[in-house]
């Protein structure tokens, strides 16, 4: 007894060590590298597909929420794959290392394209893009694992995730401002796509390369398992209420975020009357938000997670206000950019870390630790909530009667641009705050984490 009390008093004495700068800014790289691909595609495939291309905005809308049900599975599929995997490397680091290189290839299908009849393309593209997101999946979700696998300690946590969004949102920067002007440097239409994206693909590859050589994973469970049946882990997850919440704020959030995204083209083209603004508005919503990342350490400090989530909710909201005072005027339109990049911040620099302490609650409450598993289901989530939001934006286009390649387009079609872009963020951002009202996990994470290993010292 008197050594398991000894054993006890140094595990709460314990003090998790810090994340060193080289392994939070190789962590970073590897959303750095995610951007090149996807975020690029989640901006511009939309556009591509109808105003390139040539396809129905209606087709492209149900091809993002299909492949996002087929994620339902996927995702879950690969969590799976990662609690079971046993590497030297760890159980998340590998698939960094084997998943790269067929990530690039994926993006890089996606804009080539065939000259073909309408059912060649469209079956083509509807190929290309679930393989994408498949493979997008293999690589995201251990991503999003190593965070956890990392520390336990909740801030560091945060900082690990406030570097990962800095560098994401650098990443996502250069696709906004870079992307059309590199297509007309490549010689334009579909050659200039495929050019530009073989050049994303080479730097993702060598950015993921350089995440799994600078990381490490330390975090053990506390009590030793044994690979936990599919049906028992999932079982154990559902009894989860703080990963429900978390959940379900990503599906909303990441609508709202896509929306966002995939709209500004649309926007710039024919509400600003210049497709080539897409870069400054662009810049408006990612460029503010890397000081949003640099403030939000000890915000998050002093207020918590969830509350620095609340206010980006807010600043989401009043963003877009500004915006319906003057659609119009290109000045306006970026102030109000600027407030929700502010807000966007808040938000992803706070909600992958909410996300990873979901699995020690889990653990504490099941007493079943599934890294792997907690992860996929909420990169569905976030999956989910972009092809919804891409869904959400085709099958407004093709309800007021959008038609790609035009000059000019209908009133009805310039009224559906206007509500995605301006009031639907709203209602939005309005359903975040009722997810998050209900989140309470900051409060009692800490005696979580000191009851987790005092259980570890005791075995």
């Amino acid at each position: 007894m008197g050594n398991a009390l000894v054993k006890r008093e140094d595990a709460l004495l314990e003090t998790p060590p810090n994340i060193t700068l080289k392994e939070k800014i190789g962590y970073g790289f590897g959303d750095f590298a995610s951007q090149l691909l996807f975020a690029a595609a989640m901006t511009f495939l939309s556009y591509f597909y109808t105003d390139i291309i040539g396809i129905n905005a209606a087709i492209i809308g149900t091809l993002m929420l299909i492949t996002r049900i087929l994620d339902a599975f996927i995702d879950l599929g690969i969590g799976a794959l990662i609690d079971k995997t046993k590497s030297k490397h760890g159980k998340a680091r590998p698939w960094l290392l084997w998943m790269s290189g067929p990530f690039a290839l994926s993006g890089i299908l996606l804009f080539t394209v065939p000259d073909a009849n309408a059912t060649i393309t469209i079956v083509y593209v509807y190929f290309t893009y679930i393989l994408m997101n498949f493979i997008y999946s293999s690589i995201n979700v251990p991503y999003g694992v190593l965070n956890s696998m990392m520390t336990q300690d909740a801030y560091q946590r945060s900082l690990l995730n406030i570097f990962r969004m800095i560098l994401a949102t650098m990443g996502a920067l250069l696709i906004n401002y870079f992307t059309l002007p590199l297509v007309k440097a490549f010689g334009g239409g579909q050659q200039g796509w495929v050019f530009s994206f073989v050049l994303f693909g080479l730097l993702g590859t060598f950015f993921f390369l350089i995440t799994f050589f600078s990381t490490k994973e330390t975090v053990t469970p506390s009590v030793v398992q044994k690979p936990i049946p599919f049906k028992r882990a999932f079982g154990a997850l559902l009894r989860n209420k703080y990963w429900k919440l978390i959940l379900g704020f990503a599906i909303v959030y990441f609508i709202n975020n896509s929306i966002g995204t995939g709209m500004n083209v649309y926007y710039a083209r024919y509400v600003l009357h210049d497709a080539d603004l897409v870069g400054v508005l662009g810049l408006s919503l990612l460029a503010p938000s890397l000081l949003g990342y640099a403030i939000l350490s000890p915000v998050v400090k002093r207020i918590g997670k969830r509350n620095s989530s609340i206010i980006g909710s807010l600043l989401l909201i009043v963003g877009s206000i500004v915006i319906a005072v003057s659609p119009a005027n290109l000045a306006v339109v970026c102030s109000g950019l600027m407030i929700k990049a502010l807000g966007h911040a808040a938000i992803l620099g706070t909600f992958f870390a909410m996300l990873a302490d979901t699995i020690e609650y889990g653990e504490w409450k099941t007493g079943m630790r599934t890294e792997g598993l907690v992860y996929s289901a909420g990169s569905f989530g976030t999956k989910a909530g972009g092809g919804l939001g891409a869904a959400f934006i085709g099958w407004s286009l093709a309800i007021g009667g959008y038609v790609g390649g035009q000059a000019s387009i209908s009133v009805s079609a310039l009224a559906s641009i206007h509500f995605m872009f301006i009031y639907f963020p709203i209602i939005l951002a309005l359903l975040q705050i009722v997810f998050l009202a209900f989140y309470k996990l900051d409060k009692i994470f800490p005696d979580i984490v000191e009851e987790l290993q005092t259980v570890k010292s005791l075995n």
